[in-house]
């Protein structure tokens, strides 16, 4: 008996529509870069990106526990001397609420070339509405793939 192993033309990526309302951050990043990696599928190989398409939709109802809001910061550098920026997760959710949910997912994924790859079939939006309704079809449960998509 010969070993298995996944080939390119195996993979077959399906449409994931998560709805962050009412959700942890963390929890709902963890089983985000799951389906982005393709964990849940038994082709899944290390060296392969396996995964599937994530909508994240509501973004900016996305919820936090303990005292977050003013707890984390987030940084980023200018280039220059000095110029290092911070800002606190509650003026993040209320200027970029996208930007928080990818920020989380991408630090879940590999840091490598795969890992980027992995990160572009992640699409977040603030709210309810998305452009991708022909991929994924109209009906969303909370938090579950869609009926027929799923797992």
């Amino acid at each position: 008996m010969k070993t298995y192993s996944t080939k390119a033309s195996d993979i077959q990526r399906q449409w994931h529509v998560i709805d962050a309302s009412s959700e942890v951050l963390g929890r709902m990043a963890a089983r985000a870069a799951r389906l982005l990696m393709g964990k849940h599928k038994v082709m899944y190989a290390r060296h392969l990106d396996t995964g599937d398409y994530v909508i994240i939709i509501n973004a900016a109802q996305v919820k936090t526990t303990g005292n977050k809001g003013q707890g984390k910061i987030y940084y980023r550098h200018t280039g220059y001397p000095g110029g290092i920026k911070a800002v606190t997760l509650e003026r993040m959710m209320a200027t970029h609420p996208e930007r928080v949910i990818e920020k989380a997912i991408k630090g879940m994924l590999p840091k490598n070339a795969l890992g980027r790859a992995m990160a572009r079939k992640l699409k977040v939006y603030a709210g309810e509405s998305h452009p991708h309704g022909g991929q994924v079809g109209a009906g969303v449960g909370k938090g579950q793939p869609e009926e027929g998509k799923g797992q």
